[in-house]
């Protein structure tokens, strides 16, 4: 998005958005966003969120250089380029820019870009901790994925009974939850090892809706 001050001078934000949640992770503000300092903002998230599967984004010169293709490419993150044109194939972010437009840049009339960012960073803690969201039950960004943060833990079992657990507590995410299997998952056939995932809440088995393959070597 781009906007300017009281002066005049011009400045441009970078807005990132978990589509999951709609939570805010990151608006910058800067006279200038190069893709250097756009990589720099997603190491800032992935830092404390990890590296996200799949980035979609528009045709800016900043997301199609090759610099950031090839940091997507070192941390196994696939770039989805919407058509030119064609705004409705990212509607998530294309609301928030328009809710963080209607909300703080047209409100104000800024004189600095400090300014700027302490006024934003105000709305964003708002936005993600407070502003009930239709789409999410009624619910803030934080709150709800909060509400889909469970306890559970996989039990690896063999015909002599339970030998190993490992306590989780991450976002309830097939995805996720299925992946993490594979990796603890020791497949030996001739102790018949299985897997169990229990939702410590109700002490029940978690069932997967599809059953996982994994390949061992020995």
């Amino acid at each position: 998005i781009s906007d300017s001050l009281y002066s005049g001078r011009w400045f441009r934000t970078f807005n990132v958005i978990d589509d999951f949640n709609r939570e805010s992770l990151a608006i910058e503000i800067d006279s200038s966003l190069p893709t250097t300092r756009v990589i720099r903002v997603l190491e800032r998230i992935a830092a404390y969120r990890g590296y996200p599967r799949q980035i979609r984004q528009d045709n800016g010169p900043e997301f199609i250089a090759h610099t950031l293709e090839l940091w997507a490419k070192e941390h196994g993150v696939k770039l989805e380029f919407i058509k030119p044109g064609t705004p409705t194939q990212n509607a998530y972010i294309e609301r928030f820019n328009r809710t963080y437009r209607n909300e703080v840049l047209d409100c104000y009339l800024f004189n600095s870009l400090s300014e700027v960012r302490e006024i934003t960073d105000d709305w964003m803690i708002d936005y993600n901790y407070e502003r009930p969201h239709e789409s999410l039950n009624d619910l803030p960004p934080k709150i709800y994925e909060q509400q889909l943060t469970w306890n559970y833990s996989i039990w690896i079992c063999s015909n002599f009974g339970r030998v190993t657990a490992q306590q989780l507590k991450e976002p309830l995410d097939e995805l996720n939850i299925t992946n993490r299997l594979k990796k603890l998952i020791v497949i030996m056939s001739d102790l018949g090892y299985q897997a169990t995932l229990i939702d410590e809440t109700n002490n029940k088995p978690y069932t997967l809706m599809k059953p996982i393959t994994v390949s061992t070597t020995s």
